[in-house]
């Protein structure tokens, strides 16, 4: 059984401080500038918290009512039963890039691990009602990514997001999921095995107390940590009010890169996107493109990744047997050759070959088998 880290030295006094009514990130660096230590701005007067830019009498006197309410005793306890540690802003552990921005978590929970290698990071967000093609590319850009050594962050929702952490898993990388509620629950339900997988090969994330709910007012300030733990965050389908959007705005605002993956013109899920670029994202269609958005960082590393997303992507598209699709007879032949680069429905491949149902569904699974045609959500296939 893998070890949990340990938390951050007094992590006990940081929790109570961020828990306080009235202390929110920006309030919290304000009372450790002013004080110099935690324990100092838990000991100050109302009087004193009132001096303090942003908070004053009514606020102080919030927090001096509440800053010992939080049962960190339990929460400690709830933590190491769920393999949960926490880190606070101090601790050298806490992730650098995220520490940079304007409002960074002052407590983060961690099921997993963290570590120099995330410094390399790259989010990839975008639309829960994803279309086959946007989950591919979110997969696909991913992938790459994954196995160049980035570490990809995303947010753990359905469509996109779950797309990029599966590319990422499948390429043996490191991905970082942050939740919009406690990591006692895992949001949305049916991402649960997923949850399990992304901390087991990289971290599950939260600001939040464990039990917290995910409620929709969490989700904005969720994204500005994805933006924040990234050296550039990739929109791949999102509308034009949509939280993808949100955390390009907050990566432009911390001084990162964003860029987008262009969508189709006439698809409402393409307006976020195509917006951005023409507001000046980088236009992105390849790993190569990625490394020109990333500058410096991306020149340095350009040779090595592009030569480790060649190598990711031949392994991916590699066959299981080796069987040229020339050399198909019968069935096999006229399946295949119904097929090409847009996905089909069975019922269709049907219409095209005249075949019998079992026989399409059956010559269709050898196909997938012989490595020649992949299968989409949704009963759909297509050549590889």
């Amino acid at each position: 059984m893998t070890q949990i880290p340990q938390n951050s030295p007094e992590i006990d006094r940081w929790m109570k401080l961020i828990r306080a009514d009235g202390v929110g990130p920006v309030a919290f660096a304000r009372l450790l500038k002013f004080y110099g230590s935690v324990d100092a701005a838990l000991g100050a007067s109302a009087g004193g918290l009132a001096r303090i830019e942003g908070i004053g009498p009514k606020t102080a006197e919030r927090i001096v009512a509440t800053r010992d309410r939080f049962d960190t005793r339990a929460e400690l306890e709830r933590a190491e039963k769920l393999g949960v540690w926490i880190v606070h802003m101090a601790d050298p552990r806490y992730p650098p890039l995220l520490k940079q921005i304007y409002d960074p978590p002052p407590v983060l929970y961690v099921k997993g691990t963290l570590g120099r290698q995330d410094n390399l990071a790259i989010a990839v967000v975008g639309s829960r009602r994803a279309s086959i093609y946007g989950t591919e590319q979110a997969s696909r850009l991913s992938h790459l990514l994954a196995a160049s050594g980035f570490t990809i962050v995303s947010g753990l929702a359905r469509g996109i997001d779950t797309a990029a952490h599966h590319g990422a898993l499948a390429a043996e990388g490191r991905t970082i999921a942050v939740q919009g509620c406690g990591l006692a629950n895992v949001f949305p339900p049916e991402n649960a095995r997923l949850f399990d997988l992304v901390s087991q090969s990289g971290a599950c994330i939260s600001e939040l107390p464990l039990p917290y709910e995910p409620l929709s007012e969490n989700f904005p300030p969720r994204n500005r940590i994805i933006a924040g733990l990234s050296l550039g965050t990739i929109v791949i389908e999102a509308g034009l009010r949509s939280g993808a959007l949100i955390t390009a705005k907050t990566a432009l605002d911390s001084n990162r890169e964003v860029m987008a993956v262009p969508g189709k013109i006439d698809s409402p899920l393409a307006k976020g996107p195509n917006q951005l670029i023409k507001q000046g994202a980088k236009l992105i269609e390849s790993v190569e493109d990625v490394m020109e958005a990333l500058g410096y960082v991306g020149e340095q590393l350009k040779e090595h990744t592009t030569e480790a997303a060649t190598d990711a992507a031949a392994k991916a598209e590699a066959p299981l047997f080796e069987t040229a699709p020339l050399t198909l007879k019968g069935h096999e032949k006229k399946v295949y050759d119904s097929l090409g680069t847009e996905p089909l429905h069975t019922d269709q491949v049907i219409d095209r070959t005249d075949l019998a149902p079992g026989t399409v569904n059956a010559t269709l699974m050898t196909l997938r088998l012989k490595g020649l045609i992949r299968q989409l959500p949704g009963n759909l296939f297509k050549r590889r």
